[in-house]
């Protein structure tokens, strides 16, 4: 078990890793460029879109199937319904606090960055929970190399998938005029939870394994209003000037993210 719980954070700190180097892409911009930074911002949005429904929804409806008494469409869309009514709740709340510290409007869009990292790092604890309990379910599987490589598989699915998440951090708060430093360092702390959701998911792999369906449509649920409510409108600011470019990019990363998913299974 405990060499179980090593792989599991092993595997976890990797998919932070990949985090951290998407979040590092911030670096390459000499100055803020408001056409790369929209294209950006679109593809992000692809992206948690896709990710929404192969990497979360779909694992969530197949986990109800196997481990949940209610009805997975159910599980699925109670998760979902909470997990935008959090983010909603999350950004009334960040809007009060905002109000009752009478900030200016100088950090009008501020909120809007808070709530990108807590969707981001929300959605990144179910994912690091799935590879804890991918690693930790081997333990009933007897360490077979098919079942073995199917936690892999699992773990470089997310992997790739935390590449634009870091990035969709760290981009916007360097559009807001953060540091490179900073937005770097913001972005890849939101993929830090992983490596914490992966081991506790392998030490309480049965517990996980019910709760994760709920946890899981949660997060879709929260990254769904985000990227609809958030993202999308402020990758189309300059629309006018540029029609199609923010489009194209979240056609362009929906089309990426399908891809990853539906080929890493």
């Amino acid at each position: 078990m405990n060499n179980l719980v090593v792989m599991a954070l092993i595997a976890t700190l990797g998919t932070w890793f990949v985090t951290a180097l998407g979040a590092a892409t911030v670096v390459f911009f000499t100055s803020p460029n408001p056409k790369g930074l929209n294209l950006m911002l679109g593809f992000a949005s692809g992206v948690m879109i896709a990710a929404s429904f192969w990497s979360l929804l779909q694992p969530a409806i197949e986990r109800a199937e196997a481990v949940s008494k209610l009805p997975a469409y159910l599980v699925a869309t109670a998760g979902f319904l909470f997990g935008a009514l959090f983010m909603w709740a999350s950004d009334k709340f960040v809007s009060f606090a905002r109000r009752k510290a009478d900030i200016g409007n100088t950090n009008e869009r501020l909120h809007r960055i808070i709530m990108l990292i807590l969707s981001i790092t929300l959605h990144n604890i179910p994912e690091g929970l799935a590879v804890g309990v991918a690693f930790g379910a081997l333990q009933n599987s007897g360490h077979g190399a098919e079942d073995l490589m199917g936690a892999v598989s699992v773990a470089v699915g997310i992997g790739l998938q935390n590449f634009p998440e870091g990035a969709a951090v760290s981009v916007p708060l360097r559009r807001e005029g953060y540091s490179r430093k900073k937005s770097f360092l913001y972005g890849q702390a939101s993929g830090i939870v992983e490596p914490f959701a992966g081991v506790l998911g392998a030490w309480l792999v049965v517990y996980v394994e019910t709760i994760l369906p709920y946890a899981l449509s949660f997060a879709a649920g929260a990254m769904i209003l985000v990227a609809v409510h958030e993202l999308i409108p402020e990758c189309q600011r300059n629309q006018a000037a540029q029609s199609y470019l923010a489009t194209m990019g979240i056609v362009l990363g929906f089309a990426v993210m399908m891809l990853l998913d539906v080929m890493l299974g």
